[in-house]
């Protein structure tokens, strides 16, 4: 049985980040890395869980 990923968007999370490169646009402080997908994709791809450092950014 395959799990379901929730639609956790990174847009408006405290540890997204958007990188210069164009070949890997998208980054994550909180796991550490940079990509081409967004990194909730890529966390549930690789491991099977939804992202759990999901934190709102509190920008007014």
């Amino acid at each position: 049985m395959q799990k379901k990923i929730e639609n956790i968007k990174c847009h408006g999370c405290y540890y997204f980040y958007v990188t210069y490169k164009p070949s890997r646009p998208y980054g994550c402080r909180a796991y550490g890395f940079i990509s081409k997908k967004l990194p909730s994709k890529l966390v549930f791809e690789t491991s099977g869980i939804n992202c759990a450092y999901k934190r709102a950014n509190n920008i007014v």
